[in-house]
């Protein structure tokens, strides 16, 4: 087992700066760009991670102490976010982002006792018995996994403008 609460908060907590640092001015071909028909642009990603925020990690988190598997968790829309309204620039969702992240890193290291809450249990409408440890993991790999995504969907804007060199770049060739 490799999780430590320590080391995934450091993840968890760079997150937001680092979309933001990596995001924020962006000219809109940026981050309107997709992967095609039913995939989400840079914008749409961010909604989904403020989507998590408010209705996915720390909720979930605060059944499994509370109720542990008497009440599974509710099940989450994954894409909730395509129905925002007003649409919102990339800057306020950010700073939203940024904003719902402290103060859900705070109530994660006031809630959890890494020593004794781990390996508690939870119900997951789809997955059956989870453990605290392996929601707090799925939660440092969801945010890699969409650092990974919004680099994808950024450099497939280049696709054809690269030439005879997109033989060399990964980023292209791998799906």
């Amino acid at each position: 087992m490799n999780f430590k609460m320590v080391e995934a908060i450091e993840v968890l907590e760079r997150t937001p700066q680092a979309l933001e640092y990596f995001l924020s001015g962006l000219s809109e071909g940026w981050l309107q760009g997709n992967e095609g028909e039913g995939t989400w642009n840079v914008n749409e990603v961010i909604g989904h991670l403020i989507e998590g925020e408010k209705h996915d990690w720390i909720p979930r988190l605060e059944i499994i102490l509370q109720d542990g598997e008497r009440k599974t968790f509710a099940p989450f829309d994954r894409n909730a976010h395509l129905n925002e309204k007003p649409v919102r620039s990339i800057e306020e969702k950010l700073h939203e982002f940024k904003t719902l992240r402290a103060l859900n890193i705070n109530k994660l290291k006031a809630l959890v006792d890494p020593e004794m809450d781990l390996e508690l249990t939870g119900s997951h409408p789809a997955l059956g018995t989870v453990k605290l440890r392996e929601l707090l993991s799925t939660w440092v790999v969801h945010d890699l996994t969409h650092i990974v995504q919004i680099v994808r969907v950024m450099a497939e804007r280049y696709r054809t403008d690269v030439g005879p060199w997109i033989q060399y770049l990964g980023i292209l060739t791998k799906k």
